[in-house]
């Protein structure tokens, strides 16, 4: 009988030929595997590497200290910064009426009184059913308590091994705390608030009347005709990319809080119009605003409704509507021009979230498109495709 060809060998049960096969495997077990390495090539010299590691390494120092800078200076740094992007947002409209013969002094004015009635008639129509449900929160914790009467267990669990992990100290004294140590952080942090919002509304209002004289200012600092005109370039093409990405989010926001709003009122939710204008507010973030609208209508849902299964519908609902608003409707709108990577949204929310807290985290989109922008006029994409 003639024996199996194995590698231009003849394998067989009996006789040398088997014992090759064996080794020959054995050999290829043992053999470790190499990496893939498509078309190796040496560098022309090792100053070139140790050249691109010190620039490297300067514009990570650079970013570090920056990043230090804007969290220490961040009582200062954070209501500028803020007003500076949306006095750029508001820039057209100074310049169209200018244009129309309206003084720039006017139309700040006119600017800053309309955002500190908008802000001040949303905390009017938040408060008022914030303070409701604040009133109410011992009996609303009783009756989540009673619906999450699932998550007792594991939640004993949890308590059990943290008490094994971390046994409490025997001498260790429990102390009642007062019903007034909310007091002392509530005013220390209005203190600083107060201060913050006047350095913003006076940031706000110079930047709008002297917006073009700064420009003019700034672009003499440049020295080639070429890089006067990029500068022009890019504070225009800054300006317009956020007037319209703003714009066009807020009217996003605007309907979607109605919708919203409306959704609860047919739920039967208590205080609708506020779950529609905290919709609205905080799909200024992306992805964390919506994921804690969630959070919220859930928890309202445990409140109103009797069961664990339709408390789930209101957020359920929700994901579904944001889903469509966020992968159909505002790309479909905003376009590919204006639509910013996924992840470096979030990592740009993450990083001012964790610098500035909630005000770095509205921030965090309108300065990643101005980064977007200059890095587009500074380092444009060519059309060539690299391999893989």
């Amino acid at each position: 009988m003639a024996c199996p060809i194995f590698a231009d060998k003849p394998v067989c049960r009996r006789g040398i030929a088997w014992e090759g096969f064996v080794d020959l495997l054995r050999a290829r077990k043992e053999k470790p595997q190499s990496l893939v390495i498509n078309d190796p090539q040496p560098v022309s010299s090792a100053d070139d590497v140790w050249g691109s590691a010190s620039q490297l390494s300067l514009i990570g120092i650079f970013i570090l200290l920056l990043a230090a800078t804007f969290y220490v200076a961040r009582p200062v740094l954070m209501p500028i910064l803020a007003a500076v992007i949306v006095a750029m947002t508001f820039a057209p409209i100074v310049k169209l009426a200018d244009r129309r013969g309206v003084s720039p002094w006017l139309t700040a004015t006119l600017v800053v009184i309309v955002l500190i009635a908008a802000v001040a008639t949303v905390l009017t129509l938040i408060s008022a059913p914030l303070i409701a449900w604040i009133d109410r929160a011992p009996e609303i914790a009783a009756r989540v308590k009673e619906k999450l009467y699932v998550l007792d267990i594991p939640l004993a669990a949890l308590r059990d091994l943290q008490h094994t992990l971390m046994p409490p100290s025997a001498n260790s004294v429990k102390v009642e705390e007062s019903q007034i140590t909310w007091v002392a952080p509530v005013i220390a942090a209005l203190t600083p608030a107060v201060a913050q919002i006047a350095i913003f509304a006076a940031t706000l209002f110079f930047a709008l009347v002297g917006q073009m004289e700064v420009r003019r200012h700034l672009t003499s600092l440049f020295g080639s005709r070429d890089a006067k005109l990029r500068f022009l370039r890019i504070a225009n093409d800054i300006e317009d990319n956020l007037a319209s990405y703003v714009a066009t989010v807020t009217a996003i926001n605007i309907t979607l809080g109605a919708v919203v709003a409306a959704g609860a009122w047919a739920f039967g939710f208590d205080n609708p119009l506020m779950l529609g204008l905290l919709t609205a507010i905080l799909n200024y973030i992306p992805y964390i605003g919506p994921a804690c609208m969630v959070v919220i209508l859930f928890g309202v849902g445990l409140v109103t409704f009797p069961t664990l299964g339709y408390a789930l519908l209101p957020p359920a609902s929700f994901v579904a509507l944001t889903t469509i608003e966020g992968n159909i409707l505002t790309p479909t709108i905003l376009g590919h021009r204006l639509t910013l990577n996924p992840l470096i949204a979030f990592i740009s929310i993450v990083f001012w979230a964790w610098l500035w807290g909630p005000i770095g985290a509205f921030l965090a989109v309108p300065l990643s498109l101005i980064g977007l922008v200059i890095a587009n006029h500074v380092l444009p994409s060519d059309d060539a495709k690299l391999p893989g």
